[in-house]
C-alpha cells in the first residue's frame, strides 16, 4: 500500500543516508523501522497484556503465588 507522510527535513536526510548505506530502497527502510517500532516499542494495552500472558505462561504456579503474596505484603498499608 502506498501512503504519504510528512517528516522533518533532518530525519528525511538521515533516512536517505541510511537507505543508501544499507543499499536498500527507502520504502524498505521505512517498513523495517515501523515494524521494529510496533514490535518493540508500541505499548498499547493489548501489547502489554500479550507480553505479560507470555511471561505468566512460562512461570510456575508456585512462583506466581509467591509473587502475589509478596505484592500483598508490600502494599498492605497503601491507600488505593
Amino acid at each position: 500500500m502506498k501512503t504519504a507522510i510528512s517528516l522533518p527535513d533532518s530525519l528525511y536526510h538521515e533516512a536517505e543516508h541510511a537507505a543508501r548505506f544499507l543499499n536498500i530502497p527507502r520504502s524498505r527502510l521505512y517498513t523495517l523501522a515501523l515494524t521494529e517500532y510496533l514490535t518493540n516499542h508500541a505499548n498499547s494495552p493489548q501489547n502489554i497484556t500479550k507480553r505479560l500472558d507470555a511471561v505468566y505462561a512460562q512461570t510456575s504456579p508456585e512462583t506466581l503465588s509467591a509473587g502475589l503474596e509478596a505484592a500483598r505484603k508490600l502494599t498492605k498499608n497503601d491507600a488505593w
